[in-house]
């Protein structure tokens, strides 16, 4: 077909770029769909094969039997630095890892190495769980935050209208450094049968979420994170007793929130507490408390999940020893550097360790009071 008015060429033209365009996002729709699909199947793997490995990892011994696994060239260079020291390194090797100088914390964790300081961590905060969970390149975090709202008003057809005047203010949390070393026998060092990077990996674990655990429950803000019972904006109620905690108490706790937060809310309280519920029984002798029989689901308490914190406080006459809330929406950490670690060869020579320094940053405070309410051991 042959088109001499350059309308109908224009139009012809038109039509063919249209049919085109149709064709491609038709196409690029259906890629863009397989793509998503495959991406969430490897992201479940992923999640999946973390669970497995945390839960193995908590068996005796079961961490020495992986047999032998694929590593970078970053992460190959950071076991040698941790075995034998920098002087060991290759050109390669010494280019392959992230270097800054001693005053800031040495040779800085590969990302494998990092992220199983992490999984340990979370093992022993249990707060991260809950609470947001994100990263920041400053000293500080500011969070604005609207404090009033605005002051609408009924009017008639010819009165003044109220002028909106929404208060705006904002939330500082600063990023602290949390510091720790340990000694590693140079004859452990040398057995090359020992995965020295796990072992190294869950002492640093464990060291560090022993104090971050701590200090989001229970710090004072000063060198290290404000803690959930240490917020005095968080708001308290009595428990209606002086020495226990009462079934009709858990229920005022749980209604003290509005109904968004006491929908996705919590319960943080230590062993001994939730032990005390447990035992909680009506009038006939029977346990108010039915845990969970279905596999993988948690017990709750009034249908919201339970988390289980050492550092929370036992049931005492003025103790907080229980608080519920919306975590995630409450309460935020900041995570500023991931793990550095510095190897020391010579302070420890002549005990025959080698001592190795670690540091990292990080932050926490309470963003949203209101998500969040305590309960405190009081008759009123």
């Amino acid at each position: 077909m042959s088109y001499t008015d350059p309308e109908e060429i224009k139009s012809a033209v038109d039509k063919a770029e249209t049919a085109i365009m149709t064709a491609f996002e038709q196409f690029k729709a259906k890629n863009d769909a397989r793509l998503a699909a495959v991406e969430k199947k490897s992201r479940e793997a992923r999640e999946s094969a973390d669970r497995i490995e945390v839960a193995m990892a908590r068996i005796p011994g079961a961490a020495r039997d992986r047999g032998p696994a694929t590593t970078t060239l970053e992460t190959k260079a950071f076991t040698t630095f941790i075995r034998q020291g920098r002087e060991a390194l290759g050109p390669d090797e010494m280019k392959s890892l992230v270097v800054s100088d001693d005053s800031r914390g040495g040779y800085l964790a590969p990302a494998e190495f990092s992220r199983e300081v992490d999984k340990n961590i979370v093992q022993f905060s249990p707060i991260r769980q809950a609470a947001r969970v994100s990263t920041t390149a400053s000293g500080s975090v500011i969070i604005p935050r609207r404090t009033g709202a605005p002051n609408a008003g009924w009017v008639g057809e010819t009165e003044p209208r109220p002028e909106a005047q929404p208060a705006y203010g904002q939330i500082t949390i600063p990023v602290s450094e949390a510091a720790a070393y340990i000694d590693i026998s140079n004859t452990l060092l040398e057995d090359g049968a020992v995965d020295i990077g796990a072992e190294v990996a869950f002492d640093l674990g464990e060291e560090f979420g022993r104090i971050e655990g701590a200090a989001f429950v229970n710090g004072n803000g000063v060198k290290r994170p404000q803690g959930i019972l240490n917020d005095s904006a968080v708001a308290s109620i009595p428990s209606g007793n002086a020495t226990l905690v009462s079934a009709d108490s858990l229920i005022d706790l749980f209604y003290a929130l509005a109904p968004f937060y006491r929908q996705r809310g919590a319960w943080l309280l230590n062993g001994k507490t939730l032990a005390a519920i447990r035992k909680l029984k009506d009038g006939d002798g029977q346990y108010l408390w039915q845990p969970g029989l279905a596999a993988g689901q948690p017990e709750t308490i009034l249908g919201r999940p339970a988390i289980e914190a050492v550092d929370m406080p036992d049931v005492a006459a003025n103790a907080y020893p229980i608080v519920f809330g919306d975590f995630a929406s409450g309460y935020r950490i900041y995570d500023r550097t991931i793990l550095s670690l510095l190897r020391d060869p010579y302070s420890q020579a002549t005990n025959g360790l080698t001592r190795f320094h670690a540091r990292r940053r990080v932050g926490g405070g309470v963003v949203r009071a209101e998500a969040m309410c305590k309960m405190k051991i009081a008759a009123a």
